[in-house]
């Protein structure tokens, strides 16, 4: 038959004030710790120093304690121990171990030595030792439980992965599927938008008023169409992680001058005035100049679009220490607060209504924002109902050659 391992750890004898008196076994080289007259808190470590205070207290309290999770340093070594204490006719008798069985039977080894009844102790211990027991009763349940809900866990992530990856392949043919669809969709577009803006501009002046008015239908549907095919069509490119970027050297200001020269004729048909403020004569910068383009048209659209007639859309351009900031303001009705989160979402749109019945594909901003990301800029907006909207897209200086 197997005997039972001795426990190891250290027991000391102390006065009713916490001081040390004896060290009666030291099996963790802890001695030099807990030196004679020396208050016994000063041997723990400096975070146990007011638990190891209290602990001393709480032993002349109540007379038994046990499981105290206290730290002790020999130098060398550092170990977290489980005290447990009795207080006899004498003083104090204090055992640490390594787990609160082991501190226990050391003190139910030297208890009679110190002249502590052993009825009392026992009776006083029982009852402590069933608190124990029932507390590790409750510890095994809830590491139990604890065990059971982190292998539902470990499932649910092993889920959550096979859903992921499920997810992303029918994105990517999602998005396999719009880039044919749309891609096969354009050239008949392309081709009923020309020859609808042919007959137009041929032989408009030929044709009744109710006629003309169903070729203009026919063109400016189609016109919608392709623009959203080719909204489509970079959305797909885009989300498919297959955008590509020209960058080449150009000038910011050129290319805002060359966009609102453009703008202007759209903005004219409104009686909107479209403004370029220009703080910089020439901002040099590297950034794919097609895809800038995109970007302002858009912006620039937008603000038009919004506008009341007889109104003024202004586009500037100015840098400071970190970046270059492009915006585009208008003095439109504005956008709701709460609306303003949704604005770069694909196929979002707000409860502010063009002011000339023009469509919206709802695919634009959020483009916008994909193709400024790209250049590791960042875009957003401030807007005040009643007061007008302003759109900001910023460059990082490193993209800027100055």
């Amino acid at each position: 038959m197997k005997s039972e391992p001795q426990p190891t750890g250290i027991v000391v004898s102390c006065d009713e004030l916490g001081n040390v008196l004896e060290v009666v076994r030291d099996d963790l080289g802890l001695g030099a710790r807990f030196s004679s007259y020396r208050p016994l808190a000063l041997a723990m470590d400096r975070g146990s120093l007011k638990k190891a205070l209290r602990l001393v207290q709480t032993i002349r309290d109540q007379k038994v304690i046990a499981d105290w999770q206290l730290a002790v340093s020999n130098g060398a070594d550092f170990f977290v121990l489980s005290f447990a204490g009795v207080r006899g006719a004498t003083g104090l008798l204090i055992a640490g171990s390594h787990n609160r069985h082991e501190s226990v039977t050391l003190l139910q080894m030297y208890a009679e030595r110190f002249g502590l009844d052993p009825h009392v102790f026992q009776g006083e211990f029982e009852r402590d030792l069933n608190q124990l027991v029932s507390s590790q009763v409750q510890d095994d349940v809830l590491f139990d439980e604890f065990g059971r809900l982190n292998n539902e866990l470990i499932n649910l992530q092993r889920e959550l992965a096979k859903k992921n990856a499920e997810l992303e392949r029918l994105n990517e043919e999602k998005n396999r599927f719009l880039g044919i669809a749309a891609h096969d969709l354009r050239n008949p577009l392309n081709a009923i938008q020309m020859y609808s803006e042919f007959l137009i501009d041929e032989v408009g002046n030929h044709l009744d008023s109710e006629h003309l008015e169903f070729i203009t239908i026919i063109h400016d549907s189609s016109e919608f169409m392709l623009r959203l095919v080719n909204d489509l069509l970079d959305v797909a490119q885009i989300e498919s992680g297959k955008i590509y970027l020209e960058m080449l050297p150009i000038d910011l200001v050129t290319v805002l001058e060359q966009n609102v020269a453009i703008n202007r004729t759209l903005a004219a048909r409104k009686n909107i005035e479209l403004a370029l403020v220009l703080n910089e004569r020439s901002v040099p910068a590297t950034a794919d100049k097609a895809k800038l383009e995109q970007v302002l048209n858009n912006l620039i659209g937008n603000a038009v679009k919004f506008s009341q007639p007889h109104t003024r859309v202004s586009v500037s351009i100015a840098t400071d220490k970190n970046e270059v900031v492009i915006s585009v303001s208008d003095q439109g009705p504005g956008i709701p607060r709460d609306e303003l989160k949704n604005l770069f979402t694909p196929f979002q749109r707000t409860s502010v209504r063009p002011t000339g019945d023009e469509k919206s594909t709802g695919l634009g901003l959020a483009i916008a924002q994909r193709i400024v990301r790209g250049h590791k800029g960042r875009i957003w907006v401030e807007s005040e109902v009643g007061i007008g909207t302003t759109f900001y897209v910023s460059i990082p200086i490193d993209l800027v050659d100055r």
